[in-house]
């Protein structure tokens, strides 16, 4: 018989089948707890605790994880069958492990990896700095534009999300080089919002980072009105790719089939 999916799972397969979804998956899976394979079925506070990797082709180590026991149970391999698991949630195990890889329900129907980099993303909101940001403060020299090639579904995942989220007036896309501090170019998201907006910065971070072009690198900065710097050039130079308008009008607009 077959298992009924949890609510973390059923994010998973809409956020795959449907990358607007994204940003909902993301959210459910900060808020769920998860299974890794390791020597414990219960995790005190304070215990250490070993968290067994896995090897994949190109050499490298990634850390299996799982929204159920099934789908953990599915990953191993009858000789691993009686191995021990923890259950934590997995923001704590996002902590535990950062620096390095991890996938989600491998040997699953559907399934995600996460470079640590976009582990690294999720974390922001956590952190005591704001994600990924540049406020304009810093003196040095910058180099600001478009980019040659738009990413258009990027751009169209994002647009969906902020259509959501009523704190948002403003979202602008920029392509910038820091030549003290980055090898090449990448791509800039602006959001000017009614709040201090930490939450929604983390999630477009993250959500921006899943849909860019490959071998695209995303960061993001809050405008405020008034501020010098890349405040300034977004107001000045920039059209928004997003208006809170748009999202009300996205909002009320029939769903497909219906008048």
């Amino acid at each position: 018989m077959p298992v009924a999916e949890n609510h973390l799972e059923h994010a998973l397969r809409m956020a795959a089948d449907d990358p607007d979804l994204r940003a909902d998956f993301y959210l459910a899976l900060l808020a769920a707890d998860v299974y890794i394979i390791g020597e414990a079925e219960t995790l005190e506070a304070g215990e250490q605790i070993s968290i067994q990797s896995w090897m994949r082709q190109d050499g490298g180590s990634v850390i299996p994880f799982f929204t159920s026991l099934a789908a953990l149970r599915r990953a191993l391999s009858p000789d691993d069958a009686d191995c021990g698991y923890l259950l934590l949630s997995a923001r704590a195990l996002f902590e535990v492990t950062r620096g390095t890889a991890l996938v989600l329900n491998p040997k699953s129907d559907y399934g995600k990896e996460f470079p640590a980099d976009e582990i690294a993303a999720l974390l922001l909101a956590d952190a005591d700095e704001a994600p990924q940001e540049r406020l304009g403060g810093d003196v040095r020299q910058v180099l600001l534009g478009q980019p040659k090639v738009y990413p258009s579904q990027m751009i169209d995942a994002l647009t969906t999300l902020l259509a959501k989220r009523a704190e948002v007036r403003t979202a602008y896309l920029a392509l910038m080089h820091d030549p003290a501090v980055d090898a090449r170019p990448h791509l800039l998201l602006g959001l000017r919002t009614d709040s201090h907006g930490d939450e929604v910065l983390r999630e477009a971070c993250a959500l921006a980072r899943d849909c860019a072009p490959p071998g695209e690198t995303v960061n993001v900065t809050r405008i405020i009105d008034g501020e010098h710097g890349l405040s300034q050039y977004f107001l000045h130079n920039v059209e928004p790719f997003y208006e809170r308008t748009w999202g009300a009008r996205l909002k009320e607009m029939p769903a497909a089939g219906h008048a």
